[in-house]
Formats: structure tokens, C-alpha cells, sequence
């Protein structure tokens, strides 16, 4: 009895042993080396990886971690129109990872300071200085600061003309036109000639992609302009007598004659129902985002 006792208690100490072996084993070799993989899957995997953590697996897979083609898709899913893309091949040991890095910084410098970051663009030759590259740029990230971004094209009226020919207004409905711009050209806090100059710039637009529409480029100015006050009667908390639909047709009708009352009465349904045009945009970094305000 003695011997089967001692012999269980060997066997006991075998399984354990075993089972240590196996859990040390499989912590060891829990996640599979990706150079053991086809190269295909190893760059689908680490493609899902941000700029930070595809640094960190560099200093495992440094081949992989490195490869040229996941840092241009981290590229041009921040930065998607950069001039410097049609000629960085052209020089010498050219690096799509260094590339990144002086995009990035960029971005950082321009949500401090909108002209500094702008003229670090142009000193490392990654941006043209002229109107048309400096709004392609700006038209296709969302890494930066909105507020920075208004404050860069307060001073710069040549770009926001070029930024705003990039926005595709056709066939939307004009409060639906209105938030995918003020999404793309963050709105300022208040009222202004800037304003007037984003509205005016937005009319000939919105006229230019709807040739049809059968209302001219005032008109359309001063629609926006009845939605915006609209927008800030119908959204505001401070605001207690709210404007009604029958106030609204007959004021709206008073400065644009040719304005008929289903239209107008679309208008504020529109607002009433979706909300304010000038909604609060984002700037999306790699790990927060931030929001901004609307006009009030």
C-alpha cells in the first residue's frame, strides 16, 4: 500500500512538472514569428499597426517593422495629398519612415503655431508654396488642429478659396451642403467678415457644383446665412422664444423673393430635425481626439 502511495505521489509530481514545462512553453512561444510567416500575412498583420506601435515591433522584426510599403499606407492614411509624394523616391536613401516622422512633426509644430509648421513644410521641401498644394494638404488630414487650421486661414484667404473649390457640394441638400463644409473648414466662434468671406466662397460653390439649381449665387448667400441664425435659434439653450416654421417662411421670403414656401419650410425642418449646420469639428491624432465649437 506503502509502494502505491509513493508511486501516486511520483506520478503527481511528473504531471506537475509537465504542466510547467507546457505553460512555460507556450508563454514563451505565445505569439508566432512573424519571419516564420509568408511575407504577405507578416505585412497584414503588422498593417494594422499606428506609426508607435509598428516602432516597437521594428525592434523585433526589424525588416518587417520597416518595410516601405506599411510606412507610405501610414503616410497617406494621415497625410493623403503631400507634394513631396511625386518626387521622394527621386533622393537618395529615401525613407518612407523618415518621411512619416517629418510629417508628424510637422503636424505638431502647426498645432502650436500654424506659420511656423507651415514654413517647416516648405524648408524640408515637403510642401509647395503656392496656394492650390498648400489646400490639397490641408484638404486631406485630420491631424490638425481645427482651431489652428482657422487661424492659419484667416490669414490666408488665397487657400481657403482653393480649399473650398475642393469640397464635392453636388447634388446635396444645402443645410446638408453646410455641415460637410463647416466639417472640412472649422467655423469660427462668431460673426465676421471672415464669415461673410467663408459664406460667399461656400455660395459660389454650392452654385457651381448644382448648375440646375435654379437659384443664384445671393440667393444661396443668403440662405446660408438664415440657416446659421436658424441653427443658433433652434439649438441654443439661451434662446427661449424659439423661432417658428410660419416666422421663419415669412422672414426668409422677405429677403430672397424667389424663395417658395416649400423650400423654406424644408429648410427648417432640416434644422429642427438634424440641428445646427456648423457642427463641432474634430481633429483626430494617433491615440484622442479633440472637439471644437460651433458657431453661436
Amino acid at each position: 500500500m506503502g509502494q502505491v502511495f509513493r508511486r501516486l505521489q511520483e506520478l503527481e509530481r511528473e504531471c506537475v512538472g509537465h504542466h510547467n514545462y507546457t505553460t512555460k512553453t507556450l508563454t514563451s512561444s505565445g505569439f508566432p514569428d512573424l519571419r516564420e510567416l509568408p511575407p504577405e500575412l507578416s505585412l497584414a498583420v503588422l498593417s494594422y499597426l499606428n506609426a508607435t506601435d509598428l516602432c516597437l515591433a521594428a525592434c523585433v522584426w526589424d525588416t518587417l517593422g520597416n518595410d516601405e510599403l506599411l510606412w507610405l499606407s501610414l503616410c497617406k492614411a494621415s497625410w493623403g495629398e503631400v507634394s513631396v509624394y511625386d518626387r521622394w523616391q527621386d533622393q537618395p536613401e529615401y525613407s518612407y519612415k523618415r518621411l512619416y516622422l517629418l510629417l508628424d512633426e510637422a503636424s505638431l509644430t502647426f498645432n502650436v503655431d500654424p506659420l511656423i509648421g507651415m514654413d517647416y513644410l516648405f524648408r524640408q521641401s515637403l510642401v509647395d508654396d503656392n496656394p492650390v498644394a498648400i489646400a490639397n494638404f490641408l484638404h486631406s488630414t485630420k491631424r490638425l488642429n481645427p482651431d489652428m487650421r482657422r487661424e492659419f486661414l484667416y490669414k490666408r484667404r488665397d487657400v481657403l478659396h482653393y480649399l473650398i473649390r475642393l469640397q464635392n457640394l453636388h447634388s446635396l441638400f444645402l443645410p446638408t451642403a453646410l455641415r460637410q463644409f463647416f466639417s472640412e473648414v472649422s467655423a469660427p466662434g462668431e460673426r465676421g467678415s471672415y464669415l461673410t468671406d467663408m459664406i460667399e466662397m461656400f455660395s459660389d460653390q454650392y452654385c457651381r457644383c448644382n448648375p440646375n439649381l435654379g437659384l443664384s449665387k445671393d440667393t444661396v448667400f443668403i440662405l446660408c446665412f438664415s440657416l446659421i441664425m436658424l441653427s443658433v435659434d433652434l439649438c441654443s439653450p439661451h434662446v427661449k422664444n424659439k423661432m417658428s416654421k410660419r416666422e421663419f417662411i415669412r422672414n426668409t421670403r422677405r429677403a430672397a423673393h424667389e424663395i417658395q414656401d416649400d423650400l423654406a419650410g424644408h429648410l427648417y425642418d432640416n434644422i429642427y430635425l438634424v440641428g445646427h449646420v456648423a457642427i463641432a469639428q474634430k481633429a483626430i491624432t494617433e491615440d484622442h481626439t479633440h472637439s471644437y465649437r460651433i458657431i453661436t
